[in-house]
């Protein structure tokens, strides 16, 4: 056995430019809910089913460091997939197109738990999440 066996993705760290304008992407249309927030280190945790996606923004104490945020010209990452318990394409596309984010194409596509249907949308900073559905049985 190795030292270090994986399981799932713990946490991510997203920089970003409106710590506001992200939470209500991130809970309003995705669903995730506040965790905690530290002002002093200006990072505000989201839980995001069994995992967090951590918002920084880009002129606090934590972003900072990261040097210039999201732009046109580079983002923070290619992109997260958030794993989700059903997958109705129709739904998903009405609830996003309600909180003015446009659906992306579904498509096949292999994740953690092999393949199943997915939809990559933007965050307000440009960074792209895919929403992934459970995977077909074989």
């Amino acid at each position: 056995m190795s030292a270090i066996e994986i399981r799932c993705i713990d946490h991510v760290v997203l920089r970003v430019r409106d710590v506001a304008v992200s939470k209500r992407f991130y809970c309003d249309a995705l669903g995730c809910t506040v965790e905690r927030e530290s002002e002093a280190l200006g990072l505000h945790q989201l839980r995001a089913g069994s995992s967090l996606i951590d918002l920084v923004p880009v002129t606090g104490p934590l972003g900072r460091q990261g040097g210039a945020g999201p732009g046109a010209e580079g983002r923070n990452l290619d992109h997260v997939a958030l794993s989700l318990a059903a997958f109705d394409a129709d739904a998903i596309g009405a609830h996003l197109r309600a909180h003015g984010i446009e659906p992306g194409d579904v498509g096949d596509r292999y994740g953690a738990a092999g393949m199943g249907p997915s939809m990559y949308i933007r965050d307000p900073d440009g960074n792209v999440v895919e929403l992934k559905g459970p995977a077909r049985p074989c």
